[in-house]
């Protein structure tokens, strides 16, 4: 930060104050700022985007962050019509492919696996059962379901057991909530857990529907949207802020930033929960804010693109979609830029194969990725023309991936306290989010939120 924009910064008072220019608090920021307020967004990174990044490496483009939207995520469809960004349809034409315990890959087409008859009932069984779990659900309150007591102090992988003995449906059943979404084991979550991020995306019958939930990407890659966002608030976006202390009271807070104080009515800590913690906050926050941001962690996933010179899964007739709940790339997806001539595939390790593949060196990691990829798509898959990988847990500032999600036992006994404010200030990210729980459109929707309540408080004062 430059002398001048240090003096600027302690010489003025404003409106509020957001830490973070994810989309959460960007979304904010620009409604605040819609809406007349005077905003200040404090980044320490040195770009916006928190969770969402594209990059070129060789010549193409990747995006290392989230990508995806699908047709639930209102909020998110309405900020991209807003902000003039177009999107475009996954590509899905073709036959997907399903790698069995044995390591063999079985072609088929529409949303059935190609399992047995049995396994294949008990697999639409208990979706079922997930789906009229869900249905009772309000996701802004998760802790209100009629079962909430006995679904949070079970794990999910003790509710799979006493779902079914069908040791394929329940792999199968984790997959989809364990490795793809929340990125940790079926043991360290709850089932109600599991039954919010059903919930949060409509039903589970959506979140096992890859066409649905994976179903357009946007030009120029999601992080266009914060790009977007930061652009049109200007200079009011602050990068290489690191914001160290806020001391607040009853008529607004008093941030501390690279030595610099300024002064605000509203305070907005869009981080998640666990980064909060980086923050020294005077008079401290009430202990079960503490505890709650102890009881979440984030969970784990690498995201491996590797791109070759065609899409030669295309020429078979594949639509370069597979699952793996054995493998160690557990599901893979044609990843192909719009108008590209190269071909792209994108594959997804998370939680304990997450673990140890984070402990290889480069090379072996690599070569155990592609071999992976190979068990899908035979051996062209080994010779890629570009090889990129996304590991956000070694970003201090990011910490794991997707986002936070409590401890079993938490979320009944905490989730309602990350909504509440203390005082001036106010928290929030698509971690606490219901509808659109850990997705952009979850942040969109916090962050509209945020804006709203500091709004209403104006009003009201």
């Amino acid at each position: 930060m430059s002398t001048n924009e240090e003096h600027e910064m302690a010489a003025h008072t404003h409106d509020t104050i957001i830490v973070g220019a994810g989309v959460t608090g960007l979304t904010a920021a620009w409604r605040l700022t819609e809406s007349g307020q005077d905003v200040v967004v404090l980044e320490a990174r040195d770009r916006v985007g928190g969770r969402l990044r594209s990059e070129d490496h060789n010549g193409s483009p990747f995006e290392i962050g989230g990508q995806w939207v699908s047709p639930d995520q209102d909020a998110l469809i309405d900020l991209l019509a807003e902000l003039g960004l177009e999107t475009y349809a996954r590509h899905r034409s073709g036959d997907s492919l399903y790698v069995d315990r044995a390591g063999e890959a079985h072609r088929f087409a529409g949303e059935d696996l190609p399992v047995g008859e049995l396994t294949a009932k008990e697999i639409d069984r208990v979706i079922g059962v997930l789906d009229a779990l869900a249905a009772q659900m309000e996701p802004d309150r998760p802790w209100e379901h009629p079962q909430a007591a006995e679904l949070d102090r079970t794990t999910f992988a003790q509710w799979l057991d006493a779902q079914t003995d069908d040791v394929e449906a329940r792999d199968n059943i984790a997959l989809y909530l364990g490795p793809a979404m929340l990125t940790k084991p079926t043991y360290a979550f709850s089932a109600l857990t599991a039954v919010l991020m059903a919930a949060s995306a409509g039903s589970f019958s959506h979140l096992v529907d890859a066409d649905f939930i994976l179903d357009r990407r946007v030009v120029g890659g999601l992080a266009s949207v914060p790009a977007e966002l930061a652009a049109r608030l200007g200079d009011r976006v602050r990068l290489g802020a690191d914001v160290t202390h806020v001391e607040w009271d009853a008529s607004g807070a008093t941030v501390t930033v690279d030595g610099v104080q300024l002064r605000a009515a509203h305070v907005v800590l869009a981080l998640p929960p666990t980064h909060v913690r980086r923050i020294r906050i005077t008079p401290e926050l009430p202990a079960e804010l503490r505890h709650a941001r102890e009881h979440q962690s984030f969970g784990l996933v690498i995201k491996v693109q590797a791109e070759y010179d065609t899409p030669f899964w295309r020429e078979a007739g594949l639509s370069g979609t597979g699952f793996a709940p054995y493998g160690l790339v557990h599901e893979v997806y044609d990843n192909t830029p719009a108008d590209a001539a190269t071909g792209t595939l994108v594959g997804f390790v998370s939680d304990l194969s997450a673990d140890d593949l984070g402990r290889l060196g480069d090379e072996e990691r690599r070569a155990r990725v592609l071999a992976s990829l190979a068990s899908y798509f035979g051996e062209r898959a080994l010779a890629p023309r570009t090889y990129v990988e996304s590991d956000w847990q070694h970003q201090e500032l990011t910490g794991g991936a997707y986002a936070t999600s409590f401890d079993v036992g938490s979320l009944t006994r905490y989730g309602a306290a990350l909504h509440t404010p203390v005082g001036p200030i106010r928290f929030g990210s698509s971690d606490v989010a219901g509808l659109g729980f850990q997705h952009v459109d979850g942040a969109v929707r916090v962050g509209g939120r945020l804006a709203r309540e500091i709004l209403a408080a104006g009003e009201g004062a």
